[in-house]
């Protein structure tokens, strides 16, 4: 008769902890949802603007669309890693300004990436005018390459485009405004899609057309960012152009090259996979599987990267707000959604195994060479669910330049060279080399883990706390 009133006791104790546990998770789950959703709709929408181009230039003919996959896999590709990791560098300052309550940080910081990536843009043009020289110095066709440079010098304006859009995006992501930006790509899609239709099918001005649409589809996109940063919305965040914007571009360019760094070595891990790929036996059926795999890999990508986006603004946020428990908290949190949703998509991936590489192909050596990389296709999709959220941990807290030589190591040192001793001497073909960058893969996830797990928070918040009274 008494252990019954004890029990009794020991659950009322309980279950107001277990309740507010369970509304801390709840709250936290809200937050990073309100920055991911929006952030996984920009992500799916930008990377449309490529594949609308890529499927009305479709229509033009094979040899028009290799040479514009050529600039978009290549050239764009080279690009783009370099101009989004520049400005991932204000996804570590313009976060923790904005938890530490430095609101007049944030315009400096942005106009000090808007001059380095216009720089940068600048000096990446030559690259563009000698695209049909480079291709043709990396044994593409010589027909496809005339095509793809004459391509790649009508989208010169879009690099200084996205120099000024990927530190714009960055300045809004800081402070949450995620449904803005999620707006405004969408209504770039449908205006892009619109462009395209006049420019290439209407008018018929084929290759020149496609190019013209996508800069003014980009400049759009970009315009609006800007219109929405400098004209009032941001009474506290812009105070107009100064000239401190010019002064400490030393540590801020520092900063900048280890987010380029990081994430260009991230992304051209997997142009390299292709191009060992391309040098097998049966090079044309390996390419196409992997493509496959990778294009679907993409898709899955983009969500993750919302969680990504999402990680390094509530890191950012909570350290610079000095609450070390709660950017602790929040990694958690993101890992887990971001786990759970690459389980579904992998389970997606094995359960479909004989069907969806029939989406993709009519060639029974690709289905079944495709079909043989499921499980491989289904183990990458779930470590490429939380790998993004770890590394939007890294740029929330400021650990480019450690991340970049994680990357290096595991990619660089190990995966790669791997991958090409197990498919050219072991013979184990497209298998082997996707194993390899796999192993590499999750050994820098592995490793990512154990960095954040031996983190002291604390010392995190000492640092920034640092950095602003002794700026």
């Amino acid at each position: 008769m008494e252990e019954k009133p004890l029990r009794i006791w020991k659950k009322a104790m309980y279950y107001p902890y277990r309740k507010q546990i369970a509304n801390k998770w709840w709250e936290e789950f809200k937050k990073v949802w309100h920055i991911a959703g929006p952030a996984i709709i920009t992500s799916v929408s930008v990377f449309s603007l490529d594949f609308i181009t890529a499927a009305f230039v479709g229509q033009l003919g094979d040899v028009e669309l290799a040479a514009v996959s050529e600039v978009q896999n290549v050239l764009l590709g080279f690009v783009t890693g370099i101009m989004l990791g520049l400005g991932s560098a204000l996804e570590t300052l313009c976060g923790q300004a904005v938890g530490a309550q430095e609101f007049n940080m944030l315009g400096i910081y942005l106009q000090r990436s808007w001059i380095i990536s216009m720089v940068t843009a600048l000096l990446l043009t030559p690259a563009y005018v000698s695209a049909s020289r480079i291709l043709m110095l990396l044994h593409q066709d010589p027909k496809i390459s005339d095509l793809a440079g004459k391509f790649a010098i009508w989208t010169i304006p879009e690099i200084f485009a996205s120099a000024l859009n990927y530190p714009s995006e960055k300045f809004l992501q800081a402070q949450s405004k995620v449904w803005f930006m999620a707006f405004s790509s969408m209504l770039t899609l449908a205006i892009h899609v619109l462009l395209n239709w006049i420019f290439v099918t209407k008018l018929g001005m084929g290759l020149v057309g496609a190019a013209i649409a996508g800069n003014i589809s980009f400049w759009i996109l970009t315009v609006v960012k800007i219109i929405y940063i400098v004209c009032g919305w941001f009474p506290e965040a812009w105070t107009g152009f100064s000239y401190l914007a010019f002064k400490s571009l030393t540590k801020f360019l520092k900063l900048s090259i280890s987010s380029a760094v990081m994430l260009c070595l991230e992304v051209w891990y997997y142009t390299a996979v292709i191009l060992i790929v391309g040098g097998l036996k049966d090079a044309a059926i390996a390419i196409d599987s992997i493509s496959i795999c990778m294009n679907l890999q993409v898709w899955t990508l983009m969500v993750a990267l919302g969680f990504s986006i999402s990680a390094s603004v509530r890191v950012s946020n909570e350290l610079g707000a000095g609450n070390p428990k709660a950017a602790k908290f929040t990694v958690g949190v993101n890992v887990l959604i971001s786990a759970i949703l690459g389980i579904f998509f992998a389970v997606i991936i094995l359960a479909t195994k004989n069907q969806f590489p029939r989406m993709f192909s009519k060639e029974q050596h690709v289905i079944s060479e495709t079909s043989k990389l499921a499980y491989i296709l289904a183990l990458t999709i779930f470590i490429s669910s939380i790998q993004p959220v770890l590394h939007g941990v890294a740029i929330g807290a400021g650990w480019q330049f450690l991340v970049a030589i994680v990357n290096f190591v595991c990619y660089y040192g190990l995966g790669l060279p791997i991958g090409a001793l197990l498919g050219y001497k072991f013979n184990l073909g497209v298998q082997g080399v996707w194993s390899a960058m796999l192993g590499g893969s999750l050994l820098q996830t592995i490793i990512l883990f154990v960095i954040i797990g031996r983190t002291n928070w604390h010392k995190e918040v000492i640092k920034i706390e640092y950095l602003y009274k002794y700026r």
